[in-house]
């Protein structure tokens, strides 16, 4: 599965790049959030991917250290710190494109167009 999921990472990375690099401002803030979700995905790859795992440790009572009293794989939980990062930067880039989002359409008004290369004033034009 870990294959796999790199090479989806790889490709939303690679989509992520080109639309940030295209001339559009929305494309743009569409290459911030597929950059965000392959960071996430990312992350969660390399936490390593536990199939029908939950983040839990069974409540048992002769169980001390349970990774070091069982080296079987089937056994071993998932980590949950990776996915309670993944949850904070979901929160964060939610944010961040709340505020592009604002900031994108504030733009759009003063100067009228969408394309990066014709903004080149971020003064309001006044006709007289």
């Amino acid at each position: 599965m870990e294959p796999l999921m790199a090479i989806v990472v790889g490709l939303l990375f690679a989509a992520a790049v080109y639309m940030i690099l295209r001339r559009s401002i929305v494309k743009l803030v569409i290459g911030l959030i597929l950059l965000s979700n392959a960071a996430n995905l990312a992350i969660f790859t390399a936490a390593g991917m536990r199939e029908g795992k939950p983040p839990l440790v069974p409540d048992d009572d002769n169980m001390v250290f349970p990774a070091t009293l069982y080296c079987d794989e089937a056994w071993v939980p998932a980590d949950p710190l990776p996915q309670a990062l993944i949850l904070t930067a979901i929160v964060i880039a939610f944010g961040v494109l709340a505020f592009a989002v604002v900031l994108i359409n504030r733009a759009h008004e003063i100067v009228g167009v969408d394309d990066l290369d014709e903004m080149n004033t971020t003064d309001e034009t006044k006709e007289l």
